[in-house]
């Protein structure tokens, strides 16, 4: 069902690789919300996934780029207004990739120029895209920016490696932008921490299907689903949510309040059923 959220508004949607990707769903409910938009990814990316096959799918301009790029950022935001007609009035920010994680290289032997481009890639591009976008005074007064984290940010998860340090990074990013973004051109900036979602670049989490029923079973309200977190996208871009910004927003079925539920703690002593000591 289509609200009209975000009737003639525009947006630029970094990050969508395939149909698994959140940032994919969010391009999907802004068009049925009535917005227009360009993707954009790095040109490997665009090779590697089906977002060209959606963006043609979907008449949507696809630019590519890379978002650790300044020069590609200014490139991408001057094409990006022009294709559209004007300033743009949100934007969302769903980059990570940690080659540590890929490498599996545990958090107490990290290889530093793979943090460095953990870092770059997942936190710092977040900061060079808003203030590239500040600088051409891209998004109009009341525009909105998310950023997708994750709960890690704050608290120490199995295996999620130097990507928890990139998540806190990002988080930091978004209230110190969003305090000089807002007090200057009313734009705001949020992060949304959502449950642990089965994409390209989760699966290659070791464990991370035990993350995910995990998770499952100490939520009230279960896991958040990638199509749930793109219509939370949704609100944060439209009028509705005006007065909302440097939040870090947890979209996690209640995950993140929760100490031990009733379905973790049956399964935790369902594993001493086999006469081992508790």
């Amino acid at each position: 069902m289509s609200y009209n959220l975000l009737k003639g508004k525009k947006g630029i949607i970094f990050g969508a690789l395939n149909e698994m990707s959140i940032a994919w769903k969010v391009a999907e409910k802004c068009l049925e919300e009535g917005a227009e938009i360009v993707l954009t990814n790095t040109e490997l990316s665009i090779r590697m996934g089906q977002i060209k096959d959606f963006a043609e799918k979907n008449n949507v301009p696809l630019i590519p780029a890379d978002a650790t790029s300044e020069e590609d950022l200014e490139r991408l935001f001057k094409e990006a207004m022009e294709l559209l007609g004007g300033k743009i009035d949100f934007i969302l920010h769903s980059v990570a990739m940690s080659l540590n994680v890929r490498k599996k290289r545990p958090y107490d032997n990290l290889d530093y120029d793979f943090l460095q481009k953990t870092l770059d890639i997942s936190a710092i591009s977040f900061h060079k895209v808003l203030q590239t976008a500040k600088k051409l005074d891209a998004i109009n007064e009341w525009g909105s920016v998310v950023a997708l984290s994750y709960v890690a940010a704050q608290r120490t998860m199995f295996e999620y490696n130097d990507m928890a340090d990139a998540k806190a990074m990002l988080e930091s990013i978004a209230r110190s932008f969003g305090y000089i973004y807002g007090r200057e051109k009313r734009v705001r900036v949020n992060t949304i921490s959502q449950s642990p979602t089965i994409t390209t670049a989760g699966s290659g989490i070791k464990g991370f299907d035990s993350l995910i029923d995990f998770a499952e079973r100490m939520s009230p309200l279960g896991n958040a689903s990638a199509d749930e977190c793109a219509n939370y996208c949704i609100t944060l871009f439209s009028d509705l949510t005006r007065k909302v910004t440097m939040q870090n927003l947890f979209h996690d079925g209640g995950f993140s309040s929760m100490g031990m539920s009733y379905r973790a703690m049956h399964q935790y002593n369902k594993s001493f059923e086999n006469g081992e000591t508790k």
